[in-house]
């Protein structure tokens, strides 16, 4: 229904000289896909109101409305061509009087979990970049097409802006943080199991990839069997919209895509903070700040600086090792985690890595890891891993699975649901009989017979032999000398033609 509009509006961006990569085409999208769904949930909540004979005072002025500036429409109802700003006059407007308006809101708003701290918090952070008014008025026209009211219509915009999000970790430069691949949350939401009335958090947020997810887990009916047979209260609903999903996210971007992200699933006004998460000193957080579930995929690779480490009680300038002392201190006692982190955490030998492997082990019951193939992230060069983990207990045991899709994953071949079923079925055999869920692929740790000098969790798998022996020094130093003669004897060849 949507998908022809969607392209056209990519194509509006591709040819507008302010917007040069598929984060800009979704920063754009964004904030006009904010601002249309926004006119159509006032349009709605204007007809419950007249429908219970209530008044209903609109969160947008008369002369910011989408109806006024973005798609004004004459009186049979079609768009109203001399009443629309255009060119110079629409960039003069919408820079200089609408994103101002709209930030203003932040200052206006009762509290960060309302819609108007959202709008406030949103346009504070987002510039306009098109920067020809003629592009411009054709986007919003294009954007104008779009419906919000149906269920049918928010579930077809939803799946398209996803698809415009992977797109963005397709096409390189920093795109690949804002996607984790569907079918991987998809798999750790099944293992931790989340319940209504339980809250989920992600800390680093991004798209909000993992609370989408989650949100639809839940509002089906609790994943792949129960989807339809368990319908929800009028309660179980508000508490969903509500007081189930929680989120920080540190960049504009990232922020502003989570927010329409979540809208475009169906929660009105996400409790999404835009804020940096590893700012937060880790004894300031308190029982009521944690949570039941958590769900994150943090970022690995970056280097924090010193006040910031001064937050955390095992210092490093490893993000991804500071946002993991992060989550286990935000789960409820009884909480349940599942993480996504490099795969070197497990067997690093520096003080910070082996600290955090004897506190995770000896605090927590790390029940469960996934090894990921090369690949799962497109555009990431390091392997990862899912860390599944209960916060109260010490590790008795590991379950380790070896995920082998028996193919080389890529962007025209990425991981998809199939690929995991063996491994949820087979994690919840591990989790009633540890011993009924070794296989070729999994198998156990006792943490009672590791090292515990290192606390080294290295994946090796016992049940593969090794590919190839490693070779001995002189062997490899033969072959490099016999390559370097058969190289010069190829030049001499070509210099010989020249």
């Amino acid at each position: 229904m949507f998908e022809q509009t969607f392209k056209n509006i990519d194509d509006i961006f591709h040819k507008d000289a302010g917007c040069s990569s598929e984060l800009d085409y979704t920063e754009q999208a964004s904030w006009m896909l904010f601002l249309k769904y926004l006119d159509d949930l006032e349009h709605t909540k204007a007809q419950e109101a007249e429908l219970m004979a209530e008044d209903y005072q609109p969160i947008i002025d008369k002369k910011h409305r989408w109806g006024t500036w973005a798609a004004p429409k004459d009186a049979e109802g079609n768009f109203d061509h001399n009443n629309a700003l255009t060119g110079d006059d629409l960039m003069d407007y919408v820079d200089g009087e609408l994103f101002p308006y709209l930030k203003a809101f932040k200052q206006r708003a009762e509290s960060a979990n309302t819609i108007e701290y959202k709008i406030g918090e949103i346009f504070g952070e987002i510039k306009n970049k098109i920067q020809s008014g003629y592009s411009l008025r054709d986007a919003l026209e294009k954007v104008d097409e779009l419906r919000f009211r149906s269920q049918e219509e928010k579930h077809e915009l939803s799946h398209l802006y996803e698809t415009k999000i992977k797109n963005m970790g397709n096409a390189g430069r920093n795109g690949g943080e804002y996607y984790t691949p569907r079918p991987l949350i998809r798999a750790m939401i099944d293992v931790l199991q989340p319940q209504i009335g339980e809250t989920i958090y992600d800390g680093a947020a991004g798209s909000a990839g993992f609370l989408c997810e989650a949100y639809d887990y839940l509002r089906q009916g609790g994943g792949e069997g129960l989807a339809g047979k368990k319908s929800l209260s009028t309660s179980d609903l508000k508490t969903l919209q509500e007081s189930t999903f929680y989120a920080k996210e540190k960049k504009s971007l990232a922020y502003v895509i989570a927010i329409m992200n979540m809208i475009l699933h169906g929660i009105e006004a996400p409790n999404v903070l835009h804020t940096n998460t590893l700012g937060e000193n880790l004894t300031d957080i308190t029982p009521s700040q944690q949570h039941d579930v958590i769900l994150a995929n943090p970022p690995f690779g970056g280097k924090e600086r010193k006040e910031v480490q001064q937050n955390f009680p095992i210092k490093t300038g490893e993000t991804a090792f500071l946002f993991l002392q992060h989550f286990i201190k935000s789960l409820k006692p009884g909480g349940r985690a599942a993480i996504v982190i490099k795969n070197t955490f497990l067997s690093n030998t520096d003080n910070a890595a082996i600290a955090l492997r004897r506190e995770l082990l000896g605090n927590c019951n790390l029940h469960t890891v996934l090894d990921c193939p090369a690949k799962t992230f497109l555009g990431a060069g390091v392997k990862t891993v899912v860390l599944f983990f209960t916060k109260g207990e010490p590790t008795q045991n590991t379950w380790f699975y070896q995920l082998d899709p028996g193919r080389s994953l890529g962007k025209t071949n990425p991981l998809n649901d199939n690929d995991l079923k063996e491994f949820v079925t087979l994690q919840q055999v591990a989790m009633a009989d540890i011993n009924k869920g070794e296989s070729e692929k999994s198998w156990a740790l006792a943490i009672a017979d590791i090292d515990t000098t290192t606390w080294d969790l290295s994946v090796k798998n016992p049940n593969t032999e090794e590919e190839a022996p490693l070779r001995e020094p002189k062997t490899i130093i033969e072959e490099i000398i016999a390559l370097d003669k058969e190289s010069e004897s190829i030049l001499a060849k070509i210099q010989g033609l020249v």
